[in-house]
């Protein structure tokens, strides 16, 4: 264990900055601080606003000064894997940017990648553009997407911006559409699944079960073949797994979903070299935070995808 002692920080509270509660400020500037130490800090009295002692739910206001007290941060000796792999993925992730301005930044997220750390993992998309972009002073996840589902990820730059995009996530206002391939012949007319969906908290698993919350999921059939169907699906609601359990309530599971999947369609589907999930986030639809013109997005299958579909046509 490596211990680095940090040295007395003074941030000036721009604008942008303004609005958030200082718990939530300091956890973003002292990310490998634990949480326990930074309300300790606060509450002691070392974290000041101004010169003056503050609370932990105290929003900040343009013009402030915040003082951030030294701080010990530990780090482990062994870490030299998970810096090679994280490298790896800074590298790879500069050529899936696919837009980027003052305010925010989109990413065509691959397959396999959360879009965070957490749960055992050491880092996440967030994680690797931080590091793509150290000179950032603000880079924050507007939304979430699966693990191993790929496609646009929307980043903020701002804190303004950050606001701005998730109000419209909120209002429902922002049109997101989806490829997804699933098994076996989706008829035409089925265009929209608004069965409930219940997530079991234990394992995280969720059901179609009338006890859920609403959940509405718009279809289009795109293209049909042998066994398979591509399709365009666009949640009108968020839930969790969403678009995949939908799929598996009407019987057409996406192929290589390791939790609502089916085992055949995923030995049919490796046969035209497919082994990941067929869910890729390809198309958004929402305002720019500064001028509120409507702005349209869309991120290319990955080619090993497109490969594949081309080899289902020919089947």
């Amino acid at each position: 264990m490596n211990e680095i002692r940090t040295k007395v920080q003074l941030i000036d509270i721009d604008d942008d900055m303004a609005g958030q509660r200082i718990d939530n400020f300091l956890r973003n500037q002292l990310k490998s601080v634990p949480k326990s130490v930074v309300y300790r800090i606060v509450r002691k009295g070392e974290v000041r606003v101004n010169k003056k002692r503050i609370k932990v739910e105290y929003k900040l206001q343009p013009g402030d000064v915040v003082r951030i007290p030294p701080v010990t941060i530990t780090e482990k000796t062994d870490q030299q894997p998970v810096i090679s792999t994280k490298l790896n993925a800074v590298a790879n992730l500069e050529s899936q940017i696919i837009h980027e301005d003052d305010h925010l930044l989109i990413l065509n997220k691959p397959s396999g990648l959360a879009v965070h750390g957490g749960s055992g993992l050491k880092f996440g998309a967030i994680e690797a553009l931080r590091a793509l972009r150290p000179q950032a002073r603000f880079l924050e996840l507007v939304h979430r997407i699966d693990r191993d589902t790929s496609g646009i990820l929307l980043v903020a730059k701002k804190r303004s911006a950050l606001r701005h995009l998730q109000a419209q996530f909120r209002e429902k206002t922002v049109q997101k559409y989806y490829f997804a391939l699933v098994m076996g012949t989706w008829k035409r007319s089925d265009k929209q699944v608004t069965a409930p969906l219940l997530k079991n908290e234990v394992n995280s698993i969720v059901r179609v079960n009338p006890k859920g919350k609403p959940s509405d999921t718009r279809f289009k059939v795109l293209e049909n073949f042998d066994k398979a169907t591509l399709v365009q699906a666009s949640p009108v609601t968020g839930r969790t797994h969403q678009i995949r359990v939908h799929c598996q309530y009407k019987g057409h599971p996406i192929a290589w979903d390791d939790r609502y999947g089916d085992p055949r369609f995923d030995a049919y589907t490796k046969t035209v070299g497919i082994d990941r999930l067929f869910l890729h986030a390809a198309n958004i639809k929402f305002r720019h935070p500064t001028n509120d013109e409507w702005m349209e997005i869309s991120a290319p299958l990955e080619a090993k995808l497109e490969k594949s579909l081309t080899k289902l046509r020919q089947l």
